[in-house]
């Protein structure tokens, strides 16, 4: 990129203009793909309630038929832009047709409802997710660091690891841990994962609805600093098939009455609930799951649930801390990568609050 090029995308206008850049950004019809455009606004917007409400066309999106394409953006939550700075919002919307009904792949929709059942504020759920996913080489499809055709010496240096044979795009890691800060995401911490070129992020602790927006953007941000760099980031659960680590989004759980002391008996009735409905939570864990969930590398086979404590094994792991203390949190390792957090922290809450068996 030339100097001039690269001094104009970083002009700062706001010494000439009130008027601010929002980039509107929400999910498209495969449910993992993020789309966004931007328009200018007269000033600054801190409250989403008081932006305006925009379209697109739902037939490029694979959410509405071409002759009748018109699909709205309803702006639900704003986080600063990290590319543009300033004044210069992220907008995370969600989508409607223009009678007001929620499209089909709208899952923010039911998650706000449960979310804001009275017994579920009453809990005041907290949420943790860890996000993993794997940078690939553009052209190959083939992940970051390993050589084309072939494969790395076998896991086991690669966690958490260092040096040039060990951790493969920590330039694109950090750039992203910085841009979440800057935005506003609640983001607790990064590091790299089992299989090499595979990382993670957490989002945490978030409360109710703003865990599924602070992810869903976190994941934008991912995409935009990848595409930046010429390089892919895959969410598929099991992106390399054979002996190595698959990928997914450990969603860590508390509401009030487990974080009060009591709350290690709390933690094991809502156990006890989720293994109920085992089945069900599944289903709506991520597409390809049953590539993941084998078992091995540090899973729970996708058709039995069991817990423990400090059990990577396990479908559910309580923390040794937690057991100790008599209360705290406990860990959903079931989720995928490419999971909707709206889904499943809405899912969860549900059942583990509203249900009854």
């Amino acid at each position: 990129m030339s100097s001039l090029l690269s001094d104009l995308i970083n002009l700062d206008v706001s010494g000439c203009t009130d008027k601010i850049i929002a980039e509107y950004v929400w999910i498209g019809g495969s449910g993992m793909d993020l789309r966004s455009k931007a328009r200018t606004l007269p000033g600054v917007v801190s409250d989403p309630s008081k932006l305006p409400k925009w379209n697109y066309d739902g037939s490029s999106t694979n959410q509405a038929p071409g002759d009748n394409s018109e699909v709205i953006l309803y702006p639900q939550a704003i986080y600063k832009d990290p590319f543009r700075r300033g004044n210069n919002i992220l907008v995370m919307c969600d989508s409607y047709t223009p009678q007001g009904e929620p499209l089909p792949t709208n899952k923010r929709y039911n998650a706000t409802k449960v979310f804001s059942h009275s017994d579920v504020v009453a809990e005041e759920p907290w949420f943790g997710i860890e996000q993993e996913y794997t940078l690939l080489q553009k052209h190959v499809n083939w992940p970051l660091g390993w050589p084309i055709g072939g494969f790395p010496p076998p896991q086991g240096p690669y966690y958490c690891g260092t040096g040039a044979d060990k951790a493969f795009g920590r330039d694109i890691v950090d750039a992203h841990y910085k841009a979440c800060l800057y935005a506003g995401i609640n983001i607790s911490g990064i590091n790299g994962e089992v299989m090499p070129g595979q990382w993670e992020f957490q989002v945490g602790p978030t409360v109710g609805i703003s865990a599924g927006d602070q992810v869903w953007m976190a994941r934008y941000l991912l995409e935009r600093i990848t595409e930046m760099a010429g390089v892919i980031v895959s969410f598929d659960p099991k992106p390399v098939s054979g002996d190595w680590n698959g990928a997914g989004a450990h969603t860590n759980y508390s509401t009030k009455s487990m974080r009060n002391e009591g709350g290690y008996e709390v933690i094991k009735k809502a156990i006890e609930k989720l293994e109920k409905r085992h089945v069900e939570h599944i289903a709506a864990y991520g597409e390809g799951n049953e590539r993941r969930l084998t078992g091995k590398h540090e899973t729970a086979d996708i058709k039995n649930f069991k817990w423990g404590v400090a059990n990577r094994g396990a479908s559910v792991r309580v923390g040794r801390d937690t057991e100790r203390e008599k209360k705290g949190y406990f860990e959903d390792r079931r989720p995928s990568s490419n999971m909707d957090p709206y889904v499943v922290t809405s899912m969860i809450a549900e059942t583990t609050i509203v249900w009854k068996p």
